[in-house]
């Protein structure tokens, strides 16, 4: 092979691993992009699940207390059935 055939050679080599790594580095940007939007969603989800159970832990409490209430009032009104029934 003649030596300039051998540096064509050498520098299409050299052009298609420069090619390959553009490429490659095209890709993983692509890949990071992707990722952190789905980072970024996951991290919403997240917020929206922590934001849910704020609520629900409150609606939990607001009806356990009228439960409470309600438990008072009817053992009030037994205790006034009972006075009625042993006169």
């Amino acid at each position: 092979m003649k030596p300039a055939q051998e540096e064509t050679d050498s520098l299409e080599k050299l052009e298609e691993r420069i090619q390959q790594a553009v490429d490659t580095m095209s890709r993983l940007r692509q890949e990071k992009e992707a990722a952190l939007l789905e980072k970024e969603s996951a991290t919403e989800k997240l917020e929206e699940a922590r934001s849910e159970v704020a609520r629900l832990t409150l609606e939990l409490d607001t009806l356990r207390s009228e439960r409470k209430q309600v438990r008072g009032r009817i053992e009030k009104l037994l205790g006034q059935i009972d006075l009625f029934s042993a006169q």
